[in-house]
């Protein structure tokens, strides 16, 4: 396995990449969610679909040319 020769770029600029970061902080809040019983009124399942969505948009993105990564070849 080789990284893609301008994976710096990605990491800074794909949005596939800041979706999954979302997706994992939606899905680390859905974990803690229980610890905050009583004190936020957020009903179950919120964080998951939340994080669900984001996780759909990273797909869709990462088949996306982005021309801040892809250097224009859309």
């Amino acid at each position: 396995m080789r990284l893609v020769w301008n994976w710096q770029a990605v990491l800074r600029h794909a949005w596939s990449i800041r979706l999954l970061v979302v997706a994992g902080v939606l899905s680390g809040a859905e974990v803690a969610l229980p610890l905050l019983d009583g004190v936020l009124d957020i009903p179950e399942g919120v964080f998951a679909a939340l994080s669900f969505l984001a996780t759909a948009g990273a797909f869709v993105s990462r088949i996306v040319a982005q021309q801040s990564v892809s250097g224009g070849e859309a």
